[in-house]
């Protein structure tokens, strides 16, 4: 199916020459050839969801204005790979090689990308997906330690005893930053359920606020903060009455990568999406 998202150029970082609109300047120099996409770095996005008094609820995040990608968006927990990714970590799920079907990537990278995916839930939102609750004072500098890049998730875990649950994450889909844009990721969206004994906070310099939300208002009543992968994630919440419903690993996910087209209604984000 495809679907056309309104653009506007100043959702655009403004690095082209003054007094030319940032879209139309990249646009020109793509089509002629002159300008190279920037590479996309791998990242992860966790949609925490759980069950709410009128349906299904997802914690999400307005951006901070200090922000170089997604500055005062609404979005969920999430942010490229570190490289203590990469570092080994005790978990209890799916293999490396079992990921790595579903995100059509090498086992090591798709290990790398969960392992992010559980990192950055836990920094952002202070929710580790391990093997039982931790105790909240070793979580708290815990967590401080990560931020503060002194140590990997993997070693972290191994000094606690503690294991990952990557059965406790679901793949829901995969989406790439346009080619436009001077920042780029190539993201892969998971789903995971509040854990019991645990909740999610806003205690992190990347948001201004955070807060569970119910998908239908923040489609009607905030949408202009929302970005096309957000919209549609988003719609797929809304239409689901169960929270558990949504942790699970979809198959065939393809990657979307959204792209500008000028059309008689103005500029737009075209996307192709299942």
């Amino acid at each position: 199916m495809v679907r056309d998202f309104p653009l506007s150029a100043s959702s655009l970082a403004d690095t082209r020459p003054e007094g030319s609109s940032p879209l139309e300047s990249a646009m020109a120099a793509l089509a002629g050839g002159t300008g190279t996409p920037q590479p996309a770095r791998l990242a992860a996005t966790i949609m925490l969801v759980r069950d709410g008094a009128r349906g299904v609820e997802v914690f999400m995040q307005r951006r901070a204005a200090s922000m170089a990608f997604a500055a005062r968006r609404a979005v969920f927990p999430g942010g490229s790979l570190d490289p203590g990714d990469r570092d080994p970590v005790p978990w209890a799920g799916p293999c490396a090689q079992t990921w790595g079907q579903a995100l059509a990537l090498a086992p090591a990278d798709a290990a790398a990308v969960v392992t992010a995916a559980v990192r950055e839930l836990f920094e952002e939102a202070g929710v580790l997906l391990v093997d039982r609750v931790p105790d909240p004072q070793w979580t708290a500098s815990a967590r401080q330690r990560l931020l503060a890049r002194d140590v990997s998730l993997g070693s972290l875990l191994r000094e606690a005893g503690l294991v990952a649950r990557t059965d406790l994450l679901g793949y829901h889909a995969h989406w790439i930053t346009p080619a436009i844009e001077p920042r780029r990721y190539d993201t892969h969206f998971f789903t995971a359920l509040l854990p019991a004994g645990q909740s999610a906070d806003a205690e992190t310099t990347e948001a201004q606020s955070a807060h569970w939300v119910a998908p239908e208002r923040m489609l009607t009543e905030h949408r202009g903060l929302l970005m096309p992968p957000t919209i549609v994630c988003l719609e797929d919440i809304a239409a689901t009455s169960r929270a558990a419903d949504l942790v699970t690993i979809r198959s065939g996910i393809v990657g979307v990568q959204p792209f500008p087209l000028r059309t008689e209604g103005g500029w737009v984000l075209r996307v192709e999406v299942s």
